[in-house]
């Protein structure tokens, strides 16, 4: 809780995923100090990149409700870019990217849809210029991906139709093309920040 309050103010805060809710400040009280800082650094036009459950706490911190989407997205497959969302997003047109989350969030007020997939209808959202939001995982890669299936096993065999044999195999499959094109658009949305 005191590493959130006082690592000061960066030019860029990435706020990034992890196993837990959004809405879960009573088992984890220091949401409430998170959601406040990344409220406080929106509101000021402060540069905010959030990933999964990151993007969660953005749309909390602007005012959006986040809950249990319908079912467990994990495993690779392409976005439906918004027309809004087709100049940043462009770069991942028909590519799959990864996909890890159980929960979903409403689009916040005064932000803009960028993608979505058929479970879930926010993929990605701007907040201005200054905010971006993504609940897929751009990030992903396949170094290291062998961690997500170790700390993921129970939630892995406990969800229909995912396997840790095909989230390997599609990891190694897609990462190379998604990592680029990953990387063009978090270059151009860097680029246009103040």
């Amino acid at each position: 809780v005191d590493a959130v309050a006082t690592f000061g103010d960066p030019d860029l805060l990435v706020v990034l995923g992890g196993p837990i809710g959004a809405y879960e400040e009573e088992a984890y009280p220091w949401l409430t100090l998170e959601i406040a800082l990344i409220a406080a650094r929106l509101r000021a036009g402060r540069p905010t990149l959030g990933i999964c459950l990151g993007a969660q706490l953005m749309a909390r911190a602007l005012g959006a409700k986040v809950y249990p989407g319908p079912t467990k997205e994990i495993g690779w497959k392409p976005l439906v870019l918004a027309p809004q969302g087709e100049e940043l997003l462009g770069p991942l047109r028909n590519l799959p990217v990864l996909h890890w989350h159980g929960d979903t969030f409403d689009l916040p007020p005064g932000a803009e849809n960028l993608a979505a997939t058929d479970i879930c209808r926010q993929q990605a959202f701007r907040y201005g210029s200054h905010g971006l939001a993504f609940q897929f995982h751009p990030e992903a890669q396949q170094e290291g991906f062998e961690r997500w299936l170790i700390g993921h096993a129970g939630e892995i065999s406990a969800t229909p139709n995912v396997s840790v044999a095909a989230l390997r195999a599609d990891t190694a499959k897609y990462t190379p093309a998604s990592m680029r094109a990953g990387r063009v658009l978090l270059r151009a949305w860097l680029a246009q920040l103040d």
